[in-house]
């Protein structure tokens, strides 16, 4: 069974939407119990940094995801989550990944990056088993993780950034994969079954 955490931060629809999709089963939980008894877990993240990591210390989550040992795969601001700390709302994260996260503030972009880009895979890894270097992915964010070396994947947007990253258990897209497409839900795939 694969926790899917709602804590008032996170698009829960669509991504159960993809879950169903792919028979797997799931709840949709903010409950510690649910989270410690899943075999996976998906946190996703829609909204604000600081907003988030304070949902996340009033649903007594915060420290219980520090110490997963299970799969785990954060998606857009739940990937930021995973860092160290964001510079939105100057908030200090989970720290599951040595890294910040920092504003877009490259001239001559659009921020947020909103809409299609194509990813680079830069590691071999499982999540990205049937999944092509310079397939695109729908992305929707005004801040980035840096490229660092848990780096899986980059992307371009005014300078490279982390679109995905692993490091042991943790697994972080910045893309949304429950709304781009096949390649999307491919990677969803192979997070539920291989990773």
């Amino acid at each position: 069974m694969i926790a899917l955490i709602d804590y008032g931060a996170g698009n829960t629809a669509s991504v159960s939407n993809v879950l169903k999709d792919l028979d797997v089963d799931y709840v949709i939980t903010k409950k510690e119990s649910d989270i410690c008894n899943a075999d996976k877990i998906i946190f996703p993240g829609v909204g604000e940094a600081s907003y988030a990591v304070r949902k996340l210390h009033l649903y007594n989550l915060f420290n219980l995801l520090r110490i997963m040992k299970k799969p785990f795969l954060g998606i857009c601001l739940g990937m930021q989550l995973m860092c160290n700390e964001s510079d939105e709302g100057n908030v200090k994260c989970l720290g599951l990944f040595p890294t910040g996260c920092k504003l877009f503030s490259e001239p001559g972009i659009k921020i947020p990056h909103m809409g299609w880009n194509q990813i680079e895979i830069t590691k071999n890894n499982p999540l990205f088993d049937g999944v092509k270097s310079g397939e695109y992915f729908y992305f929707a964010h005004s801040y980035y993780v840096p490229e660092n070396d848990y780096t899986i994947a980059e992307t371009g947007y005014g300078l490279n950034f982390t679109s995905a990253m692993n490091k042991d258990n943790f697994y972080g897209v910045q893309f949304h994969p429950e709304k781009s497409g096949l390649a999307g839900i491919q990677v969803m795939r192979n997070f539920v079954k291989k990773c």
